[in-house]
């Protein structure tokens, strides 16, 4: 079903303020990892270990941003490239530590920000994001 034109403007004003506000908190999150950093590193720790490549065609990036970001989590030594033919990139236990502590701060923020929210709220904005974000493939 078509939605309004007035509902997808609010809804895209909605995201576009959702993203700079998820931009703005990272920093907070861990103040030496930018936003791009922590997203690669929870999602190599997610995987338990992925190529580059793979980074950017999940999450839309140029190769050369990838690289320079996980360039800069290994000279962190947040991540550590295997050597051989797939050159997988793992977490390392800082890595995971850094991970950790940035994960429990996020989590503490959100529930802050949704403290008054019911507990049917909070499975339906879990729900439908997760459907929004199964449209990206």
């Amino acid at each position: 079903m078509p939605a309004d034109a007035t509902v997808v403007d609010d809804i895209l004003r909605e995201l576009s303020l959702f993203a700079r506000r998820v931009r703005a908190l990272a920093h907070r999150l861990h103040p030496e990892l930018s936003f791009v950093g922590y997203t690669l590193l929870a999602h190599v720790s997610a995987t338990g270990g992925c190529l580059a490549g793979e980074l950017a065609s999940l999450y839309g990036l140029d190769k050369s941003t990838v690289s320079r970001q996980v360039g800069d989590l290994e000279r962190r030594g947040l991540v550590v490239r295997e050597t051989g033919p797939a050159r997988l990139l793992r977490i390392t236990p800082e890595g995971g530590a850094v991970l950790a502590a940035a994960a429990a701060r996020q989590q503490q923020a959100l529930r802050e920000r949704v403290a008054d929210w019911s507990e049917e709220d909070l499975a339906t904005f879990a729900r439908l994001l997760r459907r929004y974000n199964a449209t990206f493939g």
